[in-house]
């Protein structure tokens, strides 16, 4: 034991034939070198810790994205309530379509009808150009004589172009449009005496009343 520690008892004492200054400043060296530095120590224990971060820093990102996951039966879910939608949708697209097919096949009549209606009540001037060349006698015979009946006779039985009026009728505000009005003995109620103008109908739709001359009774 007393071997063993001679030389640290030696290192203590000054060194023979050196000064107290050196001898201080050996000292000072041998201390700095077996005492660890503070700053190294500081690190030396930030190290783990700043380990220890960057481990729960990657792992963070992997537990959201391990929430953002879905489950398969959230996923199935999901299906299961886009393709409800997605039926209703095309649900209701057909029944729109049934719904317009069915308007349409029922509109088809109407707008065929108000067509002729068009064409006939353009050509009302042309029959009264017809209906007075008759009445003054120029369509008696010749060709343009058969095309005008040819045209009226087409349109009756084609498009059920009715002319009506006559001299005699009883009266009737919605057949007839009175022009002219006189009292008459030989008369028991309104009665047309006199149709300046023709009318035309087809069917129960009047195209233009008779324009007339009305007798009442005195």
């Amino acid at each position: 034991m007393s071997e063993l520690n001679e030389p640290q008892e030696r290192a203590d004492k000054p060194a023979p034939g050196v000064s107290d200054a050196e001898n201080a400043k050996a000292e000072e060296s041998a201390a700095h070198r077996e005492a660890p530095s503070e700053d190294t120590t500081a690190e030396t224990e930030d190290a783990p810790a700043a380990q220890a971060s960057e481990g729960e820093t990657e792992e963070a990102p992997k537990d959201k994205q391990e929430e953002k996951v879905p489950s398969t039966d959230q996923i199935i879910g999901k299906l299961g309530d886009d393709l409800a939608r997605a039926k209703a949708d095309l649900y209701n697209l057909n029944n729109e379509y049934q719904s317009y097919v069915r308007r349409s096949k029922a509109d088809i009549p109407a707008h065929k009808t108000a067509g002729q209606l068009d064409v006939l009540e353009s050509l009302l001037s042309v029959l009264d150009d017809i209906y007075g060349a008759r009445t003054a006698g120029d369509l008696k015979d010749g060709p343009f004589a058969a095309i005008a009946q040819k045209l009226e006779e087409t349109l009756q039985n084609r498009f059920g172009l009715e002319r009506y009026g006559a001299e005699g009728d009883h009266f009737d505000p919605k057949l007839h449009e009175a022009l002219m009005a006189n009292e008459s003995a030989d008369v028991s109620e309104p009665t047309v005496t006199q149709v300046l103008q023709p009318g035309y109908k087809v069917g129960n739709r009047v195209l233009r009343a008779t324009k007339v001359m009305v007798s009442n009774p005195a």
